[in-house]
């Protein structure tokens, strides 16, 4: 399931996207990650040929399910690590944007044990 940093990012983008809307648009995608419309055309090209997504009649982007399952890892492994780094005391702003540099890049191990440390703390706060 090898995809590029970049290619994740889209693939989160479109997720976020889809949990708030029907029928995500190649604009939304732009208009959210803040890029041009040809840069986000050329990406879901690639997400198409390495059969991550598809792009049916009325232009909607959906998931096939290797993006899908990128899509879901990148998004939880974000959630995951802002909630880590909020918990350590980082604001929410920042903690979002260094979650967004980090979860492209932490080995499965590392996350594995941040998600394991951070459920041994939800079970000790609960009565």
């Amino acid at each position: 399931m090898e995809i590029r940093e970049s290619g994740e990012m889209y693939l989160e983008t479109i997720y976020v996207l889809s949990k708030k809307k029907d029928g995500v648009h190649a604009v939304d995608v732009a208009r959210e990650l803040g890029v041009s419309r040809p840069s986000v055309s050329n990406a879901l090209s690639k997400l198409e040929k390495d059969d991550c997504i598809t792009v049916d009649s009325d232009m909607h982007i959906r998931f096939k399910p290797k993006g899908l399952a990128i899509a879901e890892r990148t998004y939880g492994r974000h959630t995951l690590l802002t909630e880590f780094l909020v918990r350590l005391g980082v604001s929410g702003e920042i903690a979002e944007n260094d979650a967004c540099k980090m979860e492209h890049d932490l080995s499965e191990e590392t996350v594995a044990v941040i998600r394991a440390y951070m459920d041994g703390l939800q079970k000790k706060e609960q009565p």
